[in-house]
């Protein structure tokens, strides 16, 4: 596979809009990353854009290689071995000029994605160790 020219972040999506800082601000570090592909987010639900919407706005701005990857914490469910499979499928079908690619998998499984969130567990309970312990 070439270099993408663009890299589609596919999240689940949330009517919380809190819920996509952590997905803008990934894209925005991979785009800082990555100058030369385009980094766009899709959504499964509640959110704008969906997968079709972004791989139809990336192809009309003259992309031709697109490789979609899970912004998701686990490579297990539904989602990941279904459902989003067979949206790229579509996708591609619907846009033969396209060389569109699924990477499989989630992001969340990545070895460094699970340090991170250890080093990240570790400081929050350093953290909630010097606060008095909650009562329940």
């Amino acid at each position: 596979m070439s270099e993408p020219t663009a890299v589609v972040l596919l999240a689940h999506g949330s009517p919380d809009p809190d819920w996509r800082r952590p997905i803008d601000a990934l894209a925005q570090r991979l785009s800082e990353r990555r100058p030369q592909s385009t980094v766009t987010v899709a959504y499964l639900g509640f959110l704008a854009p969906t997968l079709a919407e972004a791989i139809d706005a990336l192809a009309h701005q003259g992309h031709r290689d697109v490789v979609v990857l899970c912004a998701f914490l686990s490579p297990g469910g539904r989602h990941i071995k279904e459902d989003v499979p067979r949206l790229v499928a579509e996708q591609a079908a619907a846009h033969p000029e396209l060389q569109l690619h699924l990477r499989p998998g989630a992001l969340g499984a990545e070895p460094e994605v699970v340090e991170a969130l250890a080093a990240a567990a570790e400081r929050a309970l350093h953290e909630a160790g010097s606060s008095p312990p909650s009562r329940r």
